[in-house]
């Protein structure tokens, strides 16, 4: 773990003058001779190490009168994999934060949801990132303008607002602020980019730490994806998003160094939110490098890693719609799930125009799916008691699935239901609310995998076995399950 790695000034040091990419997003570091703060990779001549401050995020350095550097553009660095990894108030804060919950309820509403006092969340951000709330969502909110500056032509009043500003003022200070040039001399420097074939499509680079495997990743959304909500089309992973203020639609395709995304949104304000939900699909904050060289260690799981390094966990950009399809999911296969998910998303889904054609429906809400019919279910009844249950409690609000949840306390809460039994409490943990040490010893697949390696098969045997993984058992999955010549292996022609 890298966790405080900015206080380690030797350590950082040395990853500056390297020019080491894998640190990029743990620490940012300021110069104190130019005021300008850089990512550890960045190409220009590194500073002499007297002149070099330490932070842990961008909004730190900013807070501190740093601007950010022109060259290697510290703001557009993935985001720390420290918050995917930890399941503390900082983390939950952070992906909240992420997630925009600070632009649409203000820091009180960022305490309300963790159950803290305003006071206390801020003290713990201060102490740990050397900034608060307000300056994170700041930072932010900088980010996403600069983004929509050199990547689109909307007029800079609406970039303001989808940005998450509340005036064209206060967004022209800020990109000054922190970037030392206006709006219009940032769009001016940026390369000039074929526009927009569609009006209202924005098209975006989503950066990631190298390696990163797409197989699995992408063959396991295209496999399972729900038809209206999902689906697999020239080459990209195409599906209806529900937002805050809107819905959008997404089309996400895996290039050598990025994902190629594209967004088309019904309120530009959304954003934000959209980005940070595809990054949390795609698993894009990880640290493939600390998850592999763990798993390495494991002479059975080497020759596997070394095949393909890089593997991510597909997650969700919905946790209540993952748990209901979790649901649908249990003990009939990929395509019965699919079928089953397909009708209710005819029957309750809300309808959506796609341009493209292909996709037709928004995934039912809870409160959709808590009004429905249980005699409508064409399944067992047993498994339709367990989906109107989940469906009541998250639609009650007893049961919060999100970025912030707290994993231990919501996988006991998950158990509690009727007819969740370890296998979907964990599944859920893993894909809805990214613990990256969730584990799946009774799935199938998993002990297959495991007997064919020589690795212990029973549940009991295999989890002791497994504590040497931790806490990267959820990448351990992925690999085990990736050899079988199952779809969701395999990246769709």
């Amino acid at each position: 773990m890298h966790q405080g790695m900015h206080t380690d000034t030797e350590r950082c040091v040395r990853a500056v003058q390297s020019k080491d990419a894998r640190f990029d997003g743990w620490f940012y570091t300021a110069v104190l001779t130019t005021g300008i703060y850089c990512r550890p990779s960045c190409p220009a001549v590194p500073p002499k190490p007297e002149h070099m401050v330490f932070h842990p995020s961008a909004a730190a350095c900013q807070q501190a009168g740093s601007r950010a550097c022109k060259r290697c553009r510290p703001d557009t660095s993935p985001g720390s994999p420290e918050w995917n990894v930890r399941a503390d108030l900082v983390a939950r804060a952070m992906r909240l934060i992420a997630d925009g919950v600070v632009d649409r309820e203000g820091v009180t509403g960022l305490a309300a949801r963790l159950g803290y006092s305003t006071r206390q969340i801020e003290r713990q951000l201060l102490a740990e990132l050397g900034a608060g709330p307000l300056a994170l969502a700041r930072a932010q909110r900088a980010q996403t303008a600069r983004l929509l500056v050199e990547t689109t032509g909307l007029p800079m009043a609406d970039v303001a607002f989808a940005a998450g500003f509340s005036s064209v003022r206060t967004f022209n200070d800020t990109v000054r602020e922190v970037f030392a040039l206006s709006p219009t001399e940032l769009r001016a420097r940026a390369p000039k980019h074929a526009a927009a074939a569609t009006p209202g499509v924005i098209t975006l680079r989503l950066p990631f730490r190298a390696p990163l495997h797409p197989d699995n990743l992408f063959g396991h959304l295209a496999a399972t994806a729900v038809p209206g909500v999902e689906e697999w089309r020239d080459g990209a992973y195409r599906r209806t998003l529900r937002l805050p203020y809107g819905h959008g639609i997404v089309a996400l395709a895996p290039r050598p160094d990025h994902i190629a995304c594209r967004l088309a949104l019904s309120d530009p304000r959304d954003l934000t939110v959209a980005i940070s939900r595809c990054r949390r699909l795609l698993d894009l904050d990880a640290d493939p490098v600390a998850v592999d060289e763990q798993l390495r260690a494991d002479p059975a799981l080497a020759p596997l890693v070394d095949k393909a390094p890089g593997r991510r966990v597909p997650r969700t950009v919905d946790e209540a719609e993952f748990a209901v399809r979790a649901v649908l999911g249990q003990q009939v296969s990929t395509a019965a799930a699919r079928t089953h998910a397909a009708r209710l998303v005819t029957a309750h889904g809300t309808p959506v125009d796609d341009p493209e054609g292909g996709l037709t429906h928004l995934f039912p809400t809870p409160e959709h799916l808590a009004a429905l019919d249980p005699d409508a279910l064409a399944m067992p009844r047993t498994r339709r008691t367990t989906l109107t249950t989940l469906v009541r409690r998250l639609a009650d609000g007893d049961l919060r699935l999100g970025a912030d949840s707290d994993w231990p306390e919501t996988r006991a809460a998950l158990l509690a239901l009727p007819g969740f039994g370890p296998w979907t409490a964990d599944v859920i943990a893993m894909r809805a609310l990214g613990d990256p040490d969730a584990f799946l010893p009774t799935d199938l697949g998993v002990r297959r995998a495991a007997q064919a390696l020589g690795l212990p098969s029973t549940p009991s045997a295999l989890t002791t076995r497994a504590a040497a993984w931790r806490p990267w058992r959820a990448y351990a999955v992925q690999y085990l399950w990736a050899t079988d010549s199952h779809p969701i292996n395999v990246l769709p022609a």
